[in-house]
């Protein structure tokens, strides 16, 4: 019954992000809301000045109108009647629309920024102070969300998370605060992520297939269902960004994406499962820290030859296609690992 939903939902939103590909990429052309290609980049970059970007609309569309129509299915098949449920308990409900809701935040954010690179001609956009901003006031609302359902219906783990093999870890102060910055981390390291044709969906994809995976063994369906929705999204996406990319994500998919991903982790209440499904994300952000770091400490010499990581393979003469399917390999490989974590773990 739940395979057969999660299948229905990721074709819906497979066909639909797919479909808008036609429509939006055109229409993007027209109004020139193309990519600009910085002089820091790798050279041969310079041939994808224009293409057009924000194209994370796609799979925004086409993952929120499969989820809208998941839930009369879904009410069908459990014999709710016209109750609309996603879950089986207020907190699942709870979870699945707030993770909904902080991640078009963070896209509305990731929108903005590209707004103003676009048609502001700021190149980077919003300030560093004002991202980190929001995207901390969209993290701690989604949290502050959970936790006040939590507390209303008497439940001892508002504030903890579930660590395999631990058990259930209550962080107590310490929770919100943690949380909102691994959440904030995450959604900018999948954003980091987005640099090359295809990377960010491919990964994503494959995060978001061991988590469908993963929350349908733990009994959390409603999890399951938005994990297929971002699974088929980024599957219709790539259609379109595959090398050489018809359009790109643009910061209001990559941090759409983001926010999904965490939405998924928090929902199921196993956010350490970022660590091996992640892995991509975390070697691109640290690859980041690290060489800011390296060339301020050694006066400017670059740890890397550049950052984020995909950049390194790059200059290394790897070409897109061989760098999207080695880190995507690493992703199954991880995602292979957090789910004996989960089955053996819980």
């Amino acid at each position: 019954m739940n395979g057969f939903l999660t299948l229905v939902v990721s074709l819906i939103s497979f066909s639909l992000t797919a479909l808008l590909g036609k429509w939006l990429i055109p229409f993007l052309h027209n109004i020139k809301y193309g990519q600009t290609i910085l002089e820091i980049g790798p050279s041969w970059h310079k041939n994808k000045q224009g293409t057009p970007t924000m194209g994370g609309i796609m799979f925004i569309v086409g993952i929120l109108t499969s989820l809208i129509f998941s839930i009369p299915i879904y009410n069908f098949m459990v014999g709710v009647g016209s109750t609309i449920r996603i879950s089986e308990t207020p907190l699942m409900v709870t979870k699945v629309i707030s993770g909904i809701i902080m991640s078009l935040g963070f896209g509305l954010i990731g929108f903005l920024d590209d707004y103003i690179k676009v048609v502001k001609k700021r190149n980077l956009g919003l300030t560093e102070r004002q991202k980190m901003i929001l995207q901390f006031t969209v993290a701690i609302a989604y949290l502050l969300s959970i936790y006040a359902v939590q507390t209303y219906y008497g439940s001892e783990n508002s504030t903890s998370t579930m660590i395999p093999f631990l058990g259930m870890v209550n962080l107590r102060y310490f929770y919100i605060p943690l949380a909102s910055i691994v959440i904030v981390g995450a959604v900018n390291a999948v954003n980091l992520t987005d640099g090359i044709d295809g990377l960010n969906a491919s990964v994503t994809f494959f995060v978001s297939i061991f988590f469908m995976i993963i929350s349908s063994f733990l009994g959390m369906f409603g999890i399951s269902i938005v994990s297929a929705a971002a699974a088929g999204g980024c599957m219709g996406f790539l259609l379109w960004n595959f090398n050489p990319a018809k359009v790109f994500m643009g910061d209001t998919g990559s941090l759409f994406l983001g926010g999904m991903v965490c939405a998924i982790a928090f929902g199921i209440n196993m956010p350490i499962l970022l660590v091996p499904l992640g892995i991509i994300y975390i070697c691109e952000i640290t690859s980041v820290v690290l060489q800011v770091t390296y060339f301020k400490l050694t006066h400017g010499k670059r740890l890397f030859k550049m950052s984020p990581l995909h950049h390194h393979f790059e200059m290394c003469g790897w070409n897109e296609t061989k760098i999207c399917s080695v880190f995507s390999l690493i992703t199954v490989i991880g995602g292979v690992i957090a789910l004996l974590i989960t089955i053996l773990g819980t």
